[in-house]
């Protein structure tokens, strides 16, 4: 009866509090929907993708069957165009073949039917201009305050320039339109990777040779899927440093630096004493590496201590591209108590080093110039701290409170025992 009345209590207590605070609030002001993240393909059709050097295939049935794999399992929210370029003009008139560029799907939601089709009809024909199909995908895609990607697959370097595309790349990265274009290579040949990486490295994208129809399929899909989580901040370019002392100060954002292989790059952050640090970074493999690497990020003091280190440091693992830490301010140790400062002082931030290690090595043959891609994302956030025990006091307190917490123990240990001795007797 008595616990009856008692629940009745505690539900006309928790229905009363619920009617007197109303439903919950509502925001002030929905914010706006995010810009959907923007992709465009430019595939080259130019004659040398008849070549049947890649699987025992042609480089554009490759290519085809790569752009159906990615459309179908495209994210629903990317916006994704289709630009070809040498795909129409069979002639010799080099005036005409250079000016061969389309879109031939609009950048927006995908019509995954049409698009197959239209790339399902593509034969390798006439010209490679490159540097004027960048320049139209970039119009394509147009401008807003997002990053957008544009893809670009070719077996050649260009036939028509001017304009030159690696001029093209720093011309459009100059404008700050946060175009990032990543680069495909399908031919073994040096002067295609030269252009491809200039082009790549102008507008902080990668640059990936391919030699295998799986590897084409998988690096589309990569550099789109990509675009969906990277589409709202364009990294800021960064140059790390050797040594902490002359290395960047870092605000809360996106960063893309290169990093040589088997080099600590350094960076610096500043965080108060109730602030959390929280860093992560990744690199990306745009070259053929050697099957064992890894990626070590530290947080280190100005004089050189150790704060923290990434949490796949000692894993075993030897595969790691990317590694992640937290630091508190709080836990930076002093020699000697800081005094209370008055209510004007202001609080001097404690700057942190960042060090990205890497443990890279190229395989035989594959360039070291210029270094791998690097992405730091640097967040300085409130501390949490973690939650606290009860405070059993210290000194004289906390002998009296183990004192009779151990006196406690061993009655009850006692009364167990005799009770159970006296049990097991009488069972006999």
């Amino acid at each position: 009866m008595i616990n009856k009345k008692r629940s009745t209590i505690v539900l006309i207590g928790l229905l009363t509090v619920t009617l007197l605070s109303g439903p919950a609030p509502a925001f002030a002001e929905e914010e706006p929907p995010a810009e959907p993240p923007k992709v465009e393909l430019v595939l080259d059709v130019s004659g040398s993708m008849r070549a049947a050097d890649i699987d025992g295939r042609s480089r554009i049935s490759v290519a085809q069957q790569a752009f159906n794999e990615v459309v179908d399992a495209l994210p629903d929210e990317t916006q994704l165009g289709i630009r070809v370029l040498g795909a129409t003009y069979p002639g010799n008139d080099k005036a005409k073949g250079c000016q061969d560029t389309q879109q031939i799907v609009p950048v927006g939601p995908v019509d995954r039917a049409q698009a197959k089709a239209a790339v399902a009809t593509l034969r390798p024909t006439g010209f490679t201009p490159v540097g004027l199909a960048l320049r139209e995908a970039a119009k394509d895609l147009g401008t807003g305050t997002t990053a957008r990607r544009i893809v670009l697959i070719t077996d050649g370097e260009d036939t028509c320039a001017p304009p030159d595309p690696c001029e093209v790349a720093r011309e459009l990265a100059a404008q700050g339109t946060k175009l990032v274009v990543d680069t495909l290579g399908l031919a073994p040949d040096e002067k295609v990777r030269r252009q491809l990486l200039c082009i790549a490295e102008a507008t902080g994208g990668t640059y990936t040779a391919v030699q295998r129809a799986d590897e084409l399929t998988s690096r589309i899909k990569q550099l789109v899927d990509r675009a969906k989580d990277t589409h709202t901040a364009a990294p800021a370019v960064v140059a790390g440093k050797s040594a902490c002392d002359d290395a960047p100060l870092l605000a809360p954002g996106v960063y893309s630096d290169r990093a040589a292989f088997s080099e600590h790059r350094w960076y610096r952050v500043p965080v108060l004493p109730d602030q959390e640090l929280r860093v992560s970074v990744s690199m990306a493999l745009d070259r053929p590496v050697n099957p064992d690497y890894a990626v070590l990020l530290r947080a280190t003091a100005t004089d050189g201590r150790e704060l923290v280190r990434g949490v796949d440091a000692g894993s075993g693992r030897t595969d790691v591209v990317s590694a992640g830490l937290r630091w508190s301010g709080g836990e930076e140790p002093t020699d000697e108590a800081s005094p209370t400062p008055d209510t004007g002082t202001t609080v001097a931030a404690t700057t942190v080093c960042l060090v990205v290690s890497n443990a890279f090595a190229p395989r035989q043959g594959t360039q070291a110039t210029p270094g791998m891609p690097v992405e730091l994302t640097v967040d300085v956030v409130a501390s949490s701290p973690a939650p606290t025990a009860p405070d059993l006091g210290r000194g004289w307190v906390l002998l009296v409170l183990l004192t009779l917490a151990g006196l406690l123990t061993g009655l009850v240990t006692g009364l167990l025992t005799r009770w159970w001795v006296a049990t097991w007797r009488e069972n006999r």
